[in-house]
């Protein structure tokens, strides 16, 4: 959770940030639209970031690819990182006293 509370203000701050993040935006039903039609890729999990952004993230269990996503409140949607090796993880939080 930690880890992707790390990557959720990245990646806000890189599109919010970012001159050039604007060459890859769209409004979000096109973006959605053509991760699915694409690359196969389907919506895993969202949360809050600043300025009421939303962060995505979307991936194919199938083809391993993994797409994340910030919408303005204006509803544009800009593509901020990408990759290859998804991989779904259900960690636990270690319980006090377990250094493991």
């Amino acid at each position: 959770m930690k880890l992707n509370a790390i990557m959720t203000s990245a990646a806000v701050a890189v599109c919010l940030a970012s001159p050039s993040a604007a060459s890859n935006c769209a409004p979000r039903e096109m973006v959605v639209e053509k991760l699915a039609s694409k690359y196969g890729e389907s919506r895993q999990s969202m949360g809050l970031g600043a300025n009421n952004a939303v962060v995505e993230v979307f991936a194919s269990e199938e083809t391993g690819t993994w797409t994340i996503t910030v919408t303005s409140v204006h509803g544009m949607t800009c593509l901020v990182a990408s990759g290859q090796a998804y991989e779904a993880l259900a960690d636990v939080l270690p319980t006090e006293g377990n250094d493991a």
